[in-house]
This record gives C-alpha cells, structure tokens and sequence, in this order.
C-alpha cells in the first residue's frame, strides 16, 4: 500500500467516499468519526498524512491537529471546511494545516492537494522536468534548453499538472479541474484548446508535432519525456 491517511469525518457518506477514492489511488486510509477516536489512533499508530473535518459530534478538528502537532509535527495536516466558513479555514492555517479543502470539493482537485502535501513532506526535489523543459516550483520559474519562458498563470498551472502526470494520460476533465480555481470560471473545450496551444508554443520544439503534450483523442492528452 502507498501512503497511510487519517480521515477524521463523522458523515458516514463522505467516509464511504473518501475511502474508496484514496483505497483506489493506492493509499491506506484509517478513519476516525470522533476527536478520542483520532487522537487515540494518532498515539498508537503512524500516518503519512490527516485529513481533518472541522465539526464533530465529540470535540472538533482543531483538538486533533494539536496532538497531530504534538505527535508528528511533520505530517502534514489538510482541513476539510464549509465553503463559506473563512473562520475554519484561516484557523486551520494558523495551528500549522497545509492546506484545506472546501465542500463540496472535487475529488481530482482533492487527490491533487494530498499529493502535493505529501511530496513537500518528503522532502521532494522542487524542480520538475518534462523533457528539455525545467519547472522550479520554488520560484515558479521555467526555462526550456536553459532558456527562460513565460507562461502565463493559467499555462503555469497546466505545465505543472502535465509534469506531475508524466508518462500518464490526462484527461480533459482532469485538466479543467486543475484550472477551474485559477480561472474563476467554467472553462470550455474551446478555451481549453487554446490554452494548451499555447503553452505547446512555448514548450515544444515544434508545436505542430508535439512530443511532450501529444492529443489522444477523445480522451486527452499523453505526457511524454
């Protein structure tokens, strides 16, 4: 198994749910619906990674990330929030959560928040490749043949979505959940298409026949080099 995960969550629904998605992807989920419950299962066993629901009908998620922070400070700890609760959210943030994620969340753009916590906890390098081209996260500079390019912000966003899934097919619905927050908006087929034409301007040898982001279609894209 990959990745042990503790999702502390008392709607049986999103438990169900959760756990067969991150079951799917490959992690080990442990479930709690309880402050005690986590807490006493963070005392007697390691994870990789938390999961945390706000509300509970015995104590809170705040409770749990102290101990999380008392007992593996390095485990990462993401908040599930109401959408609209800005006071969970900045909370969370300050106790030392990674992140949160809001409900209703997608399960895309969920999987894609666990990843990212979990190669920043592992200490994972910040520079990504796709063939000649570098992507320093750090900085959020690309250079292609140790040139500098200028990708826009939504480009950026989508370069770095082809670079974490190389070797692997994308999806179109994959890449508009990636965008979605940065746009603000729906972004359509049409929109998309421009978008990936170019940033195939700026990262490919020949645009025209592309080697890094090559069309499958009616599926997507496949992510070479």
């Amino acid at each position: 198994m990959g990745a042990r995960i503790l999702l502390v969550e008392d709607d049986h629904a999103i438990v169900r749910a959760l756990t067969s998605l991150l079951q799917a992807e490959g992690y080990e989920a442990h479930t709690a619906s309880t402050q005690d419950l986590a807490v006493a299962l963070l005392s007697e066993e390691a994870f990789d990674l938390a999961l945390l629901d706000v509300s509970l009908p015995q104590g809170n998620g705040f409770a749990v990330c102290a101990a999380a922070r008392e007992r593996a400070p390095e485990m990462p700890v993401i908040f599930l929030t109401a959408s609209d609760d800005e006071y969970s959210t900045v909370a969370g943030l300050d106790m030392g959560a990674v992140d949160y994620v809001a409900k209703p969340f997608r399960a895309r753009e969920l999987l894609s928040r666990i990843r990212a916590a979990l190669r920043r906890a592992r200490g994972a390098d910040s520079v990504l490749r796709l063939g000649d081209v570098y992507i320093d996260t750090a900085s959020a500079q690309v250079t292609k043949a140790g040139v500098e390019v200028f990708p826009s912000a939504l480009e950026y966003r989508l370069l770095l979505h082809f670079a974490q899934n190389k070797g692997r097919l994308v999806t179109r619905e994959g890449l508009r959940d990636a965008i979605w927050d940065s746009a603000g908006e729906y972004v359509s087929d049409n929109s998309l298409n421009v978008y990936v034409k170019r940033l195939r301007e700026k990262i490919e040898d020949d645009p025209a026949r592309p080697r890094l982001v090559v069309t499958v279609r009616g599926l997507g894209y496949k992510v070479g080099e």
